[in-house]
């Protein structure tokens, strides 16, 4: 699910200092669509998911940037038709955590809390590498399971473009996955997934933003001990993002976002809600 990634405003700069605690919550519901060589029929799935998460902004070089870290845990059920008989499997454990650095190269310099509140964005250029860790929940024995048992890393280029109340965001990146060598005996391997983002966002208050996101990914197919499968993605997804400052410390949003186009994966529809806390960065 990693592709399906809609997130506005990713290259927001905040002081250095600043920290970020997050805690979040989802449910995704919707069909799976698998190799039409495998006998798996009428798949569906309902998850939910919960997750922590701390960011830092740094000075990097004299330029913004921030590293953080999030834990997700997950649980769900899974359906559908197999050689011809209805099943049902419950998951649930630790999902895979991961690591995010950002810097944003081109359009917002380091600044201290007071330079902040003088500063107005107009173009930015960011760059950020996230590294998946293969320490969620996984047994080799299952066919489906929480963990993907494999190394993960999605490098990404971004461009933040601010027009009075409006910001234009686009990002570009691709998931690398490393072999899973494990699965019943076997080794899977995944294609890289290619994706890009759209995201345009209207600032009513300096409180309240709302945003309506898009996305596009294709690549993934995978194999089993060099068996490759007829599982080629090319999805798309649209959705909605509602973020809300509640106080000097507190903002909360609201997500949702369901397939437009999808051809192989999950096409899911989801819904979810952040609370985040803010300190230091002289805010």
């Amino acid at each position: 699910m990693a592709a399906q990634e809609l997130e506005p405003r990713a290259y927001s700069v905040s002081p250095r200092g600043a920290n970020f605690a997050v805690f979040a919550f989802s449910r995704a519901t919707g069909d799976l669509s698998f190799d039409p060589t495998l006998p798996i029929e009428n798949a569906s799935a309902t998850l939910d998911g919960g997750a922590v998460a701390y960011v830092r902004s740094i000075d990097f070089l004299g330029r913004s940037a921030s590293v953080g870290v999030q834990a997700p845990y997950i649980w769900g059920t899974l359906q559908g038709t197999v050689n011809g008989a209805f099943q049902s499997a419950r998951r649930s454990g630790l999902g895979e955590p991961a690591a995010r650095f950002s810097v944003n190269l081109h359009g917002a310099p380091s600044m201290d809390g007071e330079q902040f509140q003088q500063y107005r964005q107009g173009t930015i250029v960011g760059a950020s590498a996230v590294v998946s860790l293969p320490l969620g929940q996984y047994d080799p024995a299952r066919l489906i399971n929480v963990g993907s048992h494999r190394w993960a890393v999605k490098p990404e280029v971004g461009l933040s473009q601010h027009l009075g109340r409006w910001f234009l965001d686009l990002y570009l990146g691709a998931w690398f996955f490393g072999p899973n060598d494990n699965l019943q005996g076997r080794v899977r391997r995944q294609d890289p997934i290619g994706s890009a983002q759209v995201h345009i966002t209207y600032t009513f208050t300096r409180r309240l933003w709302a945003a309506v996101d898009a996305n596009f990914y294709t690549g993934g197919r995978t194999s089993i001990d060099g068996a490759v499968h007829a599982d080629l993605q090319r999805n798309s997804r649209v959705g909605a993002t509602v973020a809300l400052r509640v106080s000097r410390h507190q903002a909360v949003k609201f997500s949702v976002a369901k397939g437009a186009v999808t051809n192989i994966g999950a096409n899911f529809t989801q819904a979810g809600l952040a609370y985040q806390y803010l300190w230091g960065g002289g805010l």
